[in-house]
């Protein structure tokens, strides 16, 4: 995707599927929520979803947003691709100077750290400092996020709020998912693109309000932050990934009748 005279490509790690109940449930009443959204499913009612996250090279920076699921391998998550995608990119670990989180659960940071050695050793990590007092930092620390992110302590750079970390690159607090959770803006001029974390998992959350993740870790603030985006970005043609998309691909939410409509690029 360009914005500008800069680039986002994809950088694949893997994927995961699920039953799509498992991930996302309907709070409208209709009998069969994903009926108007079968594009969506696999036939068997389980949903598939990317794994990786984004780069894009600003000046003489180059900017991972979100690090992938890592190794993981189990009867849902299969990741491992992530530095294979970079190298199609031209790309190794010693080449990027920067990774933006838009979150820390473990399918966004798993390639942060191996077995306690930073993957990245050249580059500062950025989170939203309310995500990292969540999961690392703060009074009631999950175990698993401690292990894997304490290395990044002596090279985070965290933020509290709307700011740019790079040329072009601003990050936007977008809370519910979790504490901290962002979305990226990518921009250049007057073109512009958004990445949006886990705030959104699937196309149908922007489509209907009555959708939520299952995992918000505040669910009615979660709603609220995903309706407003919705509301700015419907009918914009501003374009729009997140990392769980298919095939990490943008698309665009359209304007309708009383329903918005999902066109991917």
């Amino acid at each position: 995707m360009r914005v500008g005279a800069l680039e986002i490509h994809p950088v694949h790690d893997g994927w995961a599927r699920m039953p799509a109940t498992d991930l996302l449930r309907f709070t409208g009443g209709r009998d069969d929520p994903w009926l108007p959204h079968e594009e969506f499913l696999e036939a068997d009612g389980n949903i598939r979803l990317s794994l990786g996250g984004f780069l894009v090279r600003t000046g003489d920076r180059v900017v991972l947003i979100d690090a992938g699921a890592g190794r993981i391998d189990n009867d849902v998550y299969h990741g491992g691709q992530f530095l294979e995608s970079l190298a199609a990119l031209d790309l190794g670990p010693d080449d990027v100077t920067d990774v933006v989180f838009t979150h820390l659960h473990f399918d966004h940071v798993g390639w942060s750290t191996q077995q306690g050695t930073v993957v990245f050793p050249r580059a500062t990590f950025r989170c939203h400092g309310e995500d990292w007092d969540h999961f690392v930092a703060g009074p009631n620390p999950e175990a698993g996020s401690v292990r894997k992110l304490s290395p990044l302590a002596d090279r985070l750079e965290p933020f509290d709020g709307d700011t740019t970390v790079a040329p072009g690159i601003t990050v936007r607090h977008a809370p519910g998912h979790t504490p901290g959770s962002a979305v990226i803006v990518v921009a250049d001029g007057t073109e512009r693109a958004l990445l949006l974390g886990d705030v959104v998992h699937c196309p149908v959350e922007l489509m209907e309000n009555e959708w939520e993740a299952v995992v918000d870790v505040d669910p009615a603030l979660a709603r609220r932050t995903r309706e407003a985006l919705a509301k700015e970005l419907e009918g914009s043609d501003v374009p729009i990934a997140a990392a769980h998309f298919p095939g990490l691909r943008f698309g665009r939410l359209l304007a309708g009748t009383g329903q918005r409509h999902w066109s991917f690029d």
